[in-house]
């Protein structure tokens, strides 16, 4: 019996997003088409920028020691956001920014000081006063020939 109302719930979304189509252009008139346009082309926006980022994002989730699941999981968010923009209406509006304002990710990333990502890296900290020593030690180095080295 649960399963008839998902699938009743599923076919009656479309209706429900047109009514709502209906009644918000009752309600604003004309500018209900320039929301459908704009959150249409946002939709299709989101799937091509993810779709060209979600390997960049799996791998530094790899190299950060991080779940790769959860890298994935938040490509999948995003192309979902992305197709309910898509798909026309409010109710779908409201879903995917629903979607999209889910915290990242990025927050639960182990830190690695080998290879600190850009939000990892310290402020720089300001030169030292006059008479306080530098923390850089300054010094001469001369290279040795390749051949050497072998």
């Amino acid at each position: 019996m649960r399963s008839g109302w998902i699938v009743l719930l599923l076919l009656s979304f479309p209706v429900l997003e047109a009514i709502g189509i209906f009644w918000m252009a009752s309600a604003i008139g004309g500018w209900v088409l320039l929301w459908l346009l704009l959150a249409a082309i946002a939709g299709i926006m989101l799937i091509r920028v993810e779709r060209v980022a979600w390997g960049a994002r799996l791998l530094f989730s790899v190299q950060s020691g991080a779940n790769p699941l959860a890298a994935m999981f938040a490509s999948g968010r995003i192309l979902l956001a992305g197709g309910l923009l898509v798909f026309p209406g409010f109710i779908s509006d409201a879903i995917a920014l629903g979607l999209l304002l889910i915290p990242g990710t990025w927050a639960g990333r182990k830190r690695d000081p080998l290879r600190p990502a850009n939000d990892d890296v310290p402020f720089p900290e300001p030169p030292p006063t006059r008479g306080e020593t530098p923390a850089t030690i300054d010094g001469e180095f001369k290279r040795e020939p390749d051949d050497r080295l072998r």
